[in-house]
Parts: C-alpha cells; sequence; structure tokens
C-alpha cells in the first residue's frame, strides 16, 4: 500500500528566506510560515484564532528563485512533503521536528498581485561559466550580478549541478 506524503499550506513568511550552500554546492533555502486558523466559538459567539508555525526547506533551483524573490511577511503556497529529522543537542539530549520539504513555493495571489519573470532555462551539461565565484569552496553570487532593484540580473550562466539527496550541514 503507498503512502502519500504531501501537503499544502498557505500562509506568511515569518522570518527572510536565507540561502546557503551545501559543501558540494547545492543551494538550499530555509523560511519560516505561519498559517493562521480563525472560528466562531459556538458557546461565546467569540471569534478564536490558533497559529501554527512550520519551518521550510527548499533546494537547488527552487531554494535560488525563493531566496531572491521573497521576504518575510509574503503570502505564500507551499507544496511539499513533511519530513521528521533528528539530532542530538551539545547537551546529549535527543531533538525532533517536523518541517515541510517543498516542492512548489508560489506568491498567494489573493490579497496582492505578482510579476512573473521567466528564468532561463539552466543547463545541467558541463562547459561554459557558471555565475559563482568560488570562495574557500563554496559558492557565491557575485554582487556585481545585482540589478537595480537588489535582484539578480539573468545571464546564460549556468548553476553548479546539484545532488538532491545532499544535506545542507
Amino acid at each position: 500500500m503507498a503512502m502519500d506524503n504531501t501537503v499544502t499550506i498557505t500562509g506568511n513568511i515569518t522570518r527572510d528566506p536565507e540561502l546557503r550552500f551545501t559543501p558540494g554546492g547545492s543551494a538550499v533555502t530555509t523560511f519560516g510560515l505561519a498559517w493562521n486558523r480563525r472560528w466562531q466559538n459556538r458557546q461565546t459567539n467569540e471569534t478564536e484564532e490558533q497559529t501554527s508555525f512550520f519551518d521550510v526547506t527548499c533546494w537547488n533551483t527552487l531554494a535560488e528563485n525563493v531566496s531572491e524573490s521573497l521576504v518575510k511577511g509574503n503570502r505564500v503556497v507551499v507544496n511539499g512533503r513533511l519530513e521528521q529529522r533528528s539530532w542530538e543537542t551539545q547537551d546529549g539530549e535527543r531533538r525532533s521536528k517536523v518541517e515541510i520539504i517543498a516542492d512548489e513555493v508560489s506568491p498567494s495571489l489573493r490579497w496582492a498581485s505578482a510579476e512573473v519573470i521567466r528564468n532561463e532555462r539552466r543547463d545541467s551539461g558541463s562547459g561554459g561559466g557558471n555565475r559563482y565565484q568560488n570562495a574557500g569552496g563554496r559558492p557565491q553570487r557575485n554582487d556585481s550580478e545585482r540589478n537595480e532593484s537588489g535582484g539578480w540580473q539573468q545571464g546564460s550562466a549556468q548553476t553548479p549541478e546539484y545532488n538532491i539527496d545532499e544535506e545542507p550541514f
């Protein structure tokens, strides 16, 4: 029996997306998402609210696009899967959390409008330069590639190849 682990959540970004790179060069972006649920309490006739918070992780091209396009406060729709991660603290305590590994992230257009700019297709083949400058073996963007609005200029340069199974630590 196959089990489906798909989740779609619409909410507000609680912290600016943070772009990092794995030692192997894979882009990974994380951000927080808050989802609010409101309902009318039938006994008191008052509106009640509950907020749930989620950590969202994006990989590869999605990671780069999210970090270039979204900021704290944006309302987004996230589609992905739930994944539990466990670790041990320096004090030896076991911790775990469930996060959303995003397949798609898009701005919600319920109360906002957006301009969609299609990125050039990025080949996974070899050859050509890439739009990163290597610094200590870790890919970094070249700030001269920023446009007037602070975003990244479109170019024909290629990004490094990614291994989707790589962990961001």
